[in-house]
């Protein structure tokens, strides 16, 4: 009888990804059982969170999965955009997860509710923060090393959990001195901060749904490689655009008019290369060549007789 082999994640940021599954289990399951025994309504909350990170956690990995499916007829620049929804979903929990916090806080603060968390809850807090501040650190240079949006939003919700741990434990001290409400104002803080981050992630997101192009460093750079390429007199009808993880360029280059279509060609592989050279992500450059006359000669129809 064989037996079927174990196939782990073999992408960076798959691997990633499931190790944040693994651990937003565990501090769920840790932050549940130490808040119900010491009565820590902040510490349940933070269990909660945890839980939300785990969705959002299988959420990123659908979206990396589909994003890397390779392009066909319904979907000829790829399916990358998939990974980026990944992202915006992830952004959006951002938002709401920080803009409950900050309310529940307000709330609390207005009410004059106290909190005196135990011992317990404050080094559970420490554990939770530790573990959440590690794994945002792996996946944000992860998520930089493949360029990928989901994974960068991703990031950032491990570093809301561990800001969100800092507030349990700001509230555990401040209710082990006496101060009732410490909990309550290090948790508006919080939940203000994860609002900004979710939304500066959301907005990039965004911009690449609705077909904005590379930044201004990116496309001079990018104009900076054309022009340094032997041949080229010029360039125009630049237009960048982020498909997921990769880059997609189109240009028109001018020539030499009197250039056979052999040298053209020569040229116009010498700028490809040059933009990849230029780009430190995957980029796929459409390269179109154009004698360099004027515009309207350029482009008139031509009387084959004479």
């Amino acid at each position: 009888m064989k037996q079927r082999a174990l196939h782990l994640p073999t992408d960076a940021g798959d691997r990633v990804t499931v190790l944040g599954i693994i651990w937003n289990v565990i501090l769920f399951a840790l932050k549940l059982v130490v808040g119900l025994l010491t009565g820590s309504a902040g510490l349940v909350a933070d269990g909660i969170h945890s839980a939300s990170d785990m969705a959002t956690d299988l959420a990123v990995l659908g979206g990396m999965h589909l994003g890397r499916r390779e392009a066909d007829e319904r979907h000829p620049y790829g399916h990358g955009r998939f990974e980026s929804l990944a992202g915006g979903v992830v952004a959006g929990a951002l938002v709401l997860v920080g803009a409950f916090l900050a309310w529940e806080a307000i709330s609390n603060l207005r009410a004059g509710v106290e909190s005196f968390p135990g011992i317990p809850v404050v080094g559970v807090a420490i554990v939770s923060m530790l573990v959440k501040e590690w794994l945002y650190r792996r996946t944000i240079r992860v998520a930089r090393d493949v360029d990928s949006a989901a994974l960068h939003a991703n990031a950032w919700h491990h570093r809301s959990d561990a800001l969100s741990s800092v507030a349990v434990l700001l509230g555990g001290i401040g209710g082990l001195i006496g101060w009732g409400q410490a909990d309550h104002l290090a948790g508006l803080v919080v939940g203000l901060m994860v609002v900004v981050a979710g939304g500066r992630t959301l907005f990039s997101v965004l911009h690449e749904l609705t077909e904005g192009g590379l930044g201004n460093e990116e496309v001079e750079r990018i104009r900076s490689a054309t022009e340094s390429v032997p041949g080229t007199r010029g360039l125009h009808h630049l237009r960048t655009r982020r498909v997921g993880r990769q880059t997609f360029v189109e240009l028109h280059v001018l020539v030499d008019p009197q250039l056979s279509i052999v040298e053209g060609h020569q040229i116009a592989t010498g700028v490809e290369d040059a933009i990849h050279n230029a780009c430190s992500h995957p980029v796929k450059v459409m390269v179109h060549v154009e004698p360099n006359v004027e515009r309207a000669e350029r482009h008139s129809p031509k009387d084959p007789l004479g």
